[in-house]
C-alpha cells in the first residue's frame, strides 16, 4: 500500500507539482548557464581565466593519459543506448525510453549550439595546448561528450539511490575533465555541454515522469526484511 501511494503521489497531486517545479528550475538554470557560456565564447577567443583553467587541466601529468582516455569514452553516442538496455533489464521503462531519446536530442542541440557559437578547438584557439590524439581544428562549442554524460547522470539521479546518483555525476565530471586534458575542448565547451545535458534530462522527466521508475519492481526482487507481502484483497468469512 505504501509503495502504491508513493507512485500515485508521483503521478499526480502535490508530488507531480514538486516534480514539475524541480524540472523547470533545472531547465531554467541550464539555459542560463548555457547562455552565459555562449556569450563569453561567442567572439571565438579563449579569455585569460578560461585559458588558465585549460592549462591547469591540460597540463596534468602524462601518466593520467590512459585513465583519461577511458573516461572520455563514457561520452560516446552508444553509451545512452547501452544504459537503456540495462534499464530495460531492470524494468525501468521510462528511464530506458528517456535514454534512447537522449541520442537524437544530443545530435540536434549540439548542431544548434555549434551554429550559434563557432569557436575552434584548443589546437587553434590555444597555441600552446597539449593535444593527445585529438583534432587540431573543428568547431568546439559545445562538447557533445558532456551533453551525453550529464544527460545520463541527470536521468539516473532521478531513479537510483542517492549514492549512485553521485557516482553518475562524478563520472560525468571525469569525462569533461578528460576532454580538456586531451586537448579536445576548452572548459566553457564542457560547461555549456553539461548545461545542455541537464536541460535534456529535465525536459525528458517533464515528458515521461522518469522519476516514477524509482519505485519500479525489479526482476526477482524479494520483499525487504521485516516486511510481509500480503494479497491485495482478503475475503473475511467467505469460503
Amino acid at each position: 500500500m505504501a509503495s502504491g501511494g508513493k507512485s500515485a503521489g508521483t503521478a499526480g497531486g502535490p508530488g507531480a507539482v514538486r516534480r514539475i517545479q524541480r524540472d523547470l528550475i533545472v531547465l531554467a538554470a541550464s539555459l542560463a548557464v548555457f547562455a552565459g557560456c555562449a556569450v563569453v565564447a561567442s567572439d571565438g577567443r579563449v579569455g585569460p581565466a578560461e585559458r588558465a583553467v585549460f592549462h591547469a587541466v591540460n597540463g596534468l601529468p602524462g601518466w593520467l593519459y590512459r585513465p583519461m582516455l577511458a573516461a572520455q569514452y563514457l561520452g560516446v553516442l552508444a553509451v545512452p543506448l547501452v544504459v537503456a538496455a540495462f534499464a530495460l533489464v531492470w524494468r525501468r521503462w521510462r528511464l530506458a525510453a528517456a535514454l534512447v531519446l537522449v541520442v537524437p536530442l544530443k545530435l540536434v542541440l549540439e548542431r544548434v549550439a555549434k551554429q550559434l557559437v563557432q569557436r575552434q578547438r584548443p589546437g587553434t584557439t590555444v597555441p600552446d595546448a597539449i593535444l593527445r590524439g585529438v583534432p587540431h581544428h573543428g568547431l568546439s562549442f559545445t562538447s557533445g561528450h558532456a551533453i551525453i554524460t550529464f544527460a545520463i547522470a541527470g536521468l539516473l539521479v532521478l531513479v537510483l539511490p542517492r549514492r549512485w546518483g553521485v557516482v553518475a555525476f562524478v563520472l560525468a565530471t571525469c569525462n569533461g575533465l578528460a576532454r580538456v586534458f586531451l586537448g579536445a575542448h576548452n572548459p566553457l565547451d564542457v560547461v555549456g555541454g553539461a548545461a545542455i545535458g541537464l536541460g535534456i534530462a529535465a525536459v525528458l522527466d517533464l515528458m515521461l515522469d522518469v522519476a516514477r521508475d524509482r519505485g519500479a519492481a525489479r526482476p526477482g526482487r524479494a520483499p525487504r526484511r521485516g516486511r510481509i507481502a500480503l494479497p491485495e484483497r482478503v475475503s473475511w468469512g467467505k469460503s
